[in-house]
């Protein structure tokens, strides 16, 4: 299993023309881009993100700590690690 990532909460922001939630976060001493597809949090809640896609993946951000670092081991050379419905199987 990977090391634990933390999120850097000050790096987290929606980016609704993508529809994709970023941030940066730190894991084994590194700093990694990740980008969590609006798909992915209607997949976890049920509804579709509109207004309310960082709240949504607030209310999430325990599973999708470690669904990052799991894909963050899978790609280790991406410069964005982008996280979508297929990571979560």
């Amino acid at each position: 299993m990977a090391s634990r990532l933390e999120i850097d909460q000050a790096s987290v922001t929606d980016n609704d023309v993508a529809r994709q939630v970023e941030f940066t976060a730190e894991i084994d001493g590194d700093e990694r881009d990740f980008a969590v597809k609006y798909a992915v949090l209607k997949e976890l809640s049920g509804d579709e993100p509109e207004d309310d896609a960082l709240e949504m993946f607030e209310r999430f951000s325990d599973e999708l700590v470690d669904v990052c670092a799991e894909a963050a081991m899978q790609r280790p050379s991406a410069d964005v690690i982008i996280i979508d419905e297929g990571d979560l199987e």
